[in-house]
């Protein structure tokens, strides 16, 4: 296994750097007897959203966690450009309703990789939380129990937490899933936005018009890599009935 990280140097940048924040090549991944994903070679642009879509069970999840860097792959090559950490907001069935969590707790969790969970939040850290929370209107559910929350109130506080990273890679795991309209266009508006700031955003979805709305596109089936490129070329009517007939 070989994996890679590359540290990206605004002042002198290789050219085959600026055109993408993640590349892999032949990368595969999975867990204890249960391989996923299977010789992945494909790179994620630079300052752009890439949608990936894919069947449950089609390795989404487990290529958000290995770009996210909380699931080791067992081959291939991983090069990330990029100073920051990748900031990773998983589904929202993952943050449990039971934790007695507010809006403003759960972003300030955002900082526990630069201050660590125990330690007392600087100046410079609750004006990161504040202006996260500002950034996804959230900040006026401060006190709100995450639980208490609707879903696409609680999908902004959550993304909020990733905001507080300060990562210039955003990788969100099915965002939209389970939101009505009104927020599900809230949430791509919001997305878009943090595209024209500077920030690369990732994400796995089944909404189709999400995935077509984004700059880039990974269709994955079972584990392996069935086209990428821009969405209008890739979501064909064709390609996506074999997609989910193979599925």
């Amino acid at each position: 296994m070989k994996i890679m990280f590359k540290k990206y140097c605004p002042s002198s940048p290789a050219p085959e750097d600026t055109a993408f924040r993640v590349r892999f090549t032949e990368l595969s991944a999975g867990y204890a007897g249960h391989p996923v994903l299977h010789q992945l070679s494909a790179h994620i642009p630079a300052l752009a959203a890439t949608a990936l879509v894919g069947p449950n069970g089609s390795g989404k999840s487990t290529l958000l966690g290995v770009l996210a860097g909380v699931i080791r792959p067992t081959a291939g090559e991983l090069h990330h450009t990029g100073s920051r950490q990748p900031a990773f907001v998983p589904q929202r069935g993952a943050v449990g309703d039971a934790l007695p969590l507010t809006v403003r707790q759960t972003v300030e969790m955002g900082r526990w990789g630069e201050r660590g969970p125990w330690r007392r939040l600087t100046r410079r850290d609750r004006a990161t939380v504040d202006a996260a929370m500002e950034r996804m209107g959230v900040a006026g559910l401060a006190a709100r129990q995450l639980g208490g929350l609707s879903g696409g109130q609680r999908q902004r506080a959550l993304i909020a937490q990733g905001l507080a990273q300060e990562s210039d890679l955003l990788l969100l795991d099915e965002p939209t899933t389970g939101l009505d309209p009104e927020a599900r266009e809230r949430i791509a508006a919001l997305l878009a936005d943090l595209v024209a700031d500077g920030v690369t955003v990732v994400h796995a979805t089944h909404d189709l018009d999400a995935a077509r709305a984004a700059d880039a596109c990974l269709l994955l089936r079972e584990g392996r890599l069935a086209a990428q490129g821009h969405p209008g070329e890739v979501l064909t009517p064709a390609a996506l009935t074999r997609l989910w007939r193979l599925a």
